[in-house]
């Protein structure tokens, strides 16, 4: 089976010369950063969960808050999300989201609208062991109208993930669509909610052909001429994802980097969560978009120790572009 990651298994991984390397990096005056973006860049996520547990049996101190003592800045903070299972880092990364004054709702669509059902089983599960709070309940006191139900809807999990296509309920499904949109006086988003909150995105694809068949426009066009704000931007954000993962997470990555100032929590967050899926497949569909690498960028971008962990995740321009 062919790997989308940029980040591997390490076949002489040793868990316990890891520990000895880490600990060696933050012994004495100074950090040797460069030591700690070596191993922990180099080493899938069950790997570094095995590095933790090991650190801690070996030497009664839990690594992430040795590390956490001896780092500051984007740095630390990429450094503290590579140790985070995925579920916990998507289950902290919502709660920042929705904690305090205002949402965002950009991170909770970006969230919310791309992981499978069993992600967001996980996420659910780590969102309340660690805060004690239902991430149901939250997102629906925290988003409001036809935008709360879409975000209910996809909490629920109850998207199909067959790969099966079936060409008659496709068309029957855009034909949905288009009389509930273009085809009508208003819009009907609850059959908007159930069609793009419950197909497989397979399906949701060979949808969206027959869509255009039917309609004469792409169902991008009808979502942006029938629909608004926050819903607008879920809708579309679902599309995408079905479209294309890799071209989705590549605009993500865009907008963290490109304009005035860089967006780092959204930059870290796509090479972290995406590091071992599909990073690949983004940075390819970000050379194809773009004319430019994903590392370019980020080394124009960024600097320091920071620059240098995120280019080791990124693995370079060179290949897979």
């Amino acid at each position: 089976m062919e790997l989308f990651g940029t980040i591997c298994p390490w076949a002489d991984f040793d868990a316990e010369a890891d520990c000895e390397t880490l600990k060696g990096a933050m012994r004495g005056i100074g950090t040797d950063e460069d030591e700690i973006t070596e191993v922990l860049a180099n080493r899938t996520n069950e790997q570094r969960q095995d590095i933790k547990h090991t650190f801690t049996s070996c030497y009664g101190k839990d690594l992430e808050e040795e590390l956490k003592e001896e780092l500051r800045g984007n740095f630390e903070d990429v450094v503290v999300g590579l140790l985070d299972t995925p579920p916990v880092y998507d289950a902290k990364t919502l709660r920042k989201a929705m904690k305090g004054v205002g949402t965002d709702e950009k991170t909770v669509i970006e969230i919310m609208c791309t992981r499978l059902n069993q992600e967001i089983e996980g996420i659910k599960e780590a969102y309340t062991e660690l805060f004690e709070r239902d991430l149901c309940e939250d997102l629906e006191n925290e988003t409001s109208g036809h935008f709360k139900y879409l975000m209910i809807s996809i909490a629920n999990a109850g998207r199909d993930e067959s790969d099966e296509v079936d060409e008659d309920a496709a068309t029957e499904d855009a034909q949905e669509l288009f009389d509930a949109g273009e085809d009508r006086w208003g819009t009907d988003e609850s059959c908007f909610n159930k069609i793009l909150a419950t197909r497989n995105f397979d399906q949701l694809k060979f949808i969206f052909e027959k869509y255009t068949e039917i309609a004469g426009c792409d169902i991008e066009d009808s979502i942006r001429d029938e629909t608004s704000g926050l819903l607008q931007d879920g809708y579309l954000a679902i599309v995408s994802r079905a479209r294309s993962v890799g071209e989705f997470f590549a605009e993500r990555a865009y907008d963290a980097v490109h304009g005035p100032a860089t967006d780092d929590e959204q930059l870290i967050r796509v090479i972290i969560s995406r590091s071992e899926i599909d990073l690949k497949r983004i940075k390819a569909a970000f050379m194809f978009k773009y004319e430019k690498g994903l590392a370019t960028f980020v080394e124009e971008d960024t600097s320091g120790d920071y620059k240098k962990m995120l280019i080791a995740l990124i693995k370079g321009d060179a290949d897979d572009e």
